[in-house]
């Protein structure tokens, strides 16, 4: 299970002043953690900063890459904010968030993708104005992105299908449209990965961690091998380990044996 941490996120309270502030010290430490819980990937994203998302951009990726050395996933709709984040990416292969079907979208982050041989998380969308709500929306757009993206040269393997997932308290549908999409996309591509941000699914609801934890093990039976989400949620991250040892992805329990020898699985 490829695990991207999201803590670095300009959305967050606690993140936006110290990335305004350039405190160097609590946004290394988010990193560390991060790393240390298991993600395999760290998510820079400072979006909510505007006109200096470009110099914030270039900021965090220097920082974070101080103290770790994880590949980070540059996480932007701003095709400049993307480029300045890998030119100055050293840590492997970066990952870029996210692309669609969106023309613009699409016309502008695909010669990224290629010129950095990236990682891509590839948005099951067309427009920001029509979301897809139904599961044959979703497959649809995922299918022609996939075509669009391995046409264009982008390997399947480099290729995140990221279902796109809506608080069930808004559509108790939802869940299960994701999970369907998941299911279908990874028989049709044999090859091609899918991911989502876990925590929009309980979105306004109470105990959300109860239902992020609930939703990542259904997705997961259903071949979902990535996810977007906070590794240093321990009881979260438990329960990624459990669900791979059950569903056979962990050869003789290795990792999980492991993992509480470490004494880093909780109940």
């Amino acid at each position: 299970m490829l695990i991207i941490g999201e803590r670095i996120n300009t959305s967050r309270k606690v993140i936006a002043p110290a990335v305004a502030n350039r405190d160097v010290a609590f946004v290394q430490n988010e990193a560390k953690a991060q790393a240390a819980a298991g993600a395999h990937y760290i998510d820079v994203n400072c979006g909510t900063l505007l006109e200096r998302e470009p110099e914030y951009m270039a900021w965090l990726v220097d920082v974070v890459q101080e103290v770790v050395s994880v590949p980070l996933s540059i996480d932007s709709p701003n095709p400049t904010v993307v480029r300045i984040g890998l030119e100055r990416h050293k840590n492997g292969q970066p990952f870029i968030n996210s692309i669609s079907n969106e023309k613009e979208r699409f016309d502008n982050l695909l010669p990224l993708v290629l010129e950095y041989k990236a990682k891509v998380i590839a948005m099951a969308s067309g427009s920001k104005e029509a979301m897809p709500s139904t599961a044959a929306e979703r497959i649809a757009e995922a299918t022609q992105l996939v075509e669009r993206l391995t046409r264009a040269g982008v390997p399947l393997d480099d290729i995140y299908v990221d279902p796109m997932v809506f608080p069930i308290g808004a559509d108790p549908h939802s869940g299960k449209a994701v999970m369907e999409t998941i299911r279908t996309v990874m028989e049709r591509f044999p090859g091609v990965h899918t991911i989502c941000g876990l925590s929009n699914v309980s979105y306004g609801l109470p105990l959300r961690k109860l239902l992020n934890q609930n939703f990542l093990v259904l997705c997961m039976a259903v071949g979902l091998d990535a996810a977007i989400l906070d590794p240093t949620d321990r009881r979260l991250m438990s329960n990624v380990l459990a669900a791979e040892a059950l569903l056979g992805r962990d050869e003789f329990c290795v990792n999980y044996v492991q993992a509480s020898r470490e004494e880093r699985l909780v109940l």
